[in-house]
């Protein structure tokens, strides 16, 4: 009897907690469904807002790109702007310098007519006058050229006799004779200048070599050739290293004639 009423008391218990869950679940599923709802609500705003956002970017960057490319083909028609305003003002440039020409030309050429007509001679007789003229410059030209080394030999051959005559005499070169070394050869102690028999080198003359203005050395010619010449380097009058570049004078200058 006793377990009977036990478990009969077992059982109202149970059915007493079961009642009060139920209750109390009873009375939480209108607030779960609330919070359920205004959650869908939250998201799917926020997805709206999404979707806006992603859409408004889209368009931004759209009329971003628009905007660069606006901005890329100004500055291209910018610079054909420029380009071309550069063209033309050299055009201008180079018109009004023809123009000048030309200017100058036709005042040229009115000065000679009116130099032809004070003259009275006929255009066949100006003509000859030219090229009479012509041929007497270059005449004078081919005779200044064979003058200059007719000189030269004669002071070649003034040396080498002044070397029979009187070994202790000093060959004289050209006061203003100037030259450059442009071969250094230090095992052999030649050099080689660039200056020859048509600038007045004579052989067995002396030259002073020098740089920034200071004696380096001093040298005498061994070979000379039409443009240039070999010269070694005379002891005890080295003073420093010569290089390439250094600069020749005469050491013994012939007097102005």
């Amino acid at each position: 009897m006793l377990i009977r009423i036990s478990l009969i008391v077992a059982i109202l218990a149970a059915l007493g907690a079961g009642g009060l869950g139920y209750y109390e679940v009873t009375n939480q599923i209108p607030a779960l469904t609330e919070q359920r709802d205004s959650e869908n609500a939250a998201k799917h705003d926020a997805l709206t807002k999404l979707d806006t956002t992603t859409k408004t970017l889209a368009k931004t960057k759209t009329q971003l790109t628009q905007t660069q490319q606006e901005l890329a083909d100004a500055q291209a028609q910018r610079d054909k702007a420029v380009a071309t305003a550069s063209e033309q003002t050299k055009r201008a440039n180079d018109l009004s310098d023809k123009l000048t020409q030309a200017s100058q030309d036709r005042d040229d050429a009115r000065n000679q007519l009116a130099a032809y007509t004070s003259t009275g001679l006929t255009a066949a007789q100006v003509t000859k006058l030219n090229r009479d003229l012509k041929d007497s410059e270059n005449a004078i030209d081919a005779l200044n050229i064979e003058e200059g080394k007719l000189l030269r030999t004669i002071g070649r051959l003034t040396n080498e006799l002044a070397k029979y005559t009187d070994p202790n005499n000093d060959i004289k070169l050209r006061a203003d004779l100037r030259g450059k070394i442009v071969v250094v050869d230090p095992k052999w102690q030649f050099v080689v200048l660039d200056v020859g028999e048509d600038q007045g080198v004579i052989q067995d003359g002396e030259l002073l070599v020098s740089r920034d203005g200071k004696l380096v050395a001093k040298v005498i010619v061994r070979t000379v050739e039409k443009d240039r010449s070999i010269a070694n380097l005379i002891p005890g009058w080295t003073f420093g290293p010569v290089v390439e570049g250094d600069a020749v004078s005469p050491a013994h200058p012939a007097p102005a004639t």
